[in-house]
């Protein structure tokens, strides 16, 4: 068992009262893209500005930055307009082919490889914790998303994705960002709202993602994101 589900069951949901909505959290989530965006680049260290990124996504380039922080930026904008497409289609699933179809995006040009399970092993900046070896990668996918589509609550589903594929590690780069977009891509299709973790959160995020990360103890970081969620969304409630 990877994930402890009895115990990730019994969380306190109470404050996630939201009516699931897929056509109108849709439309939100698309209307907050550059936001997203821009978010989840600077996350990654990216040094473009809020206007810098919109100004890019317009298609002018902008001066005066690594051709490296331009393509971050285009990655993500690409993978989540591949998810807002499929999503539109209904052919956003929890499985291997559409979150390597998604990383082919995230990290394009990137990372070592992209768009493939990593076939040599990693390690995480800031823990002692390593990652699984790449010849289990295949084997834990399948458990773990198993497990986590017997979660009952969707947005527990969506937040426990997010940290199993963080921990992980199945690519060689980008598994935070491909990790955040498979939970959006949950939390969409199942009629939530997206979540956009805030720039100016980075250090009480990554202090939390590496507790975690030490820990394993996934109720303990789902509490934290369960509250940080209803901060964050419930004025759109």
């Amino acid at each position: 068992m990877i994930l402890d589900i009895q115990k990730i069951n019994a969380i306190d949901t109470t404050n996630l009262t939201f009516q699931p909505d897929k056509k109108r959290y849709l439309f939100l989530a698309k209307k907050d893209k550059i936001d997203f965006v821009y978010n989840t680049s600077a996350l990654e260290g990216n040094a473009m500005t809020y206007p810098e990124v919109e100004t890019l996504l317009e298609g002018i380039t902008v001066g005066g930055h690594k051709l490296s922080d331009e393509q971050q930026v285009l990655n993500q904008n690409r993978s989540i307009q591949l998810l807002f497409s499929m999503l539109d289609h209904n052919r956003f699933d929890l499985n291997k082919h559409i979150l390597c179809a998604l990383h082919a995006e995230v990290a394009r040009e990137e990372a070592l490889s992209w768009g493939v399970f990593r076939d040599g092993n990693v390690n995480i900046g800031g823990t002692d914790y390593l990652p699984p070896s790449s010849e289990q990668l295949e084997a834990i996918f399948e458990e773990g998303s198993n497990e986590i589509k017997h979660i009952k609550h969707p947005i527990l589903q969506a937040l426990s994705y997010l940290l199993f594929g963080a921990r992980t590690q199945f690519f060689y780069g980008g598994n935070k960002r491909i990790s955040r977009l498979m939970m959006n891509g949950i939390l969409l299709g199942a009629g939530y709202p997206m979540l956009n973790i805030k720039a100016k959160d980075k250090l009480e995020f990554n202090t939390q993602m590496i507790a975690f990360y030490d820990s394993g103890d996934y109720v303990r970081a789902l509490d934290y994101l369960c509250n940080y969620y209803a901060l964050k969304n419930n004025h759109i409630k």
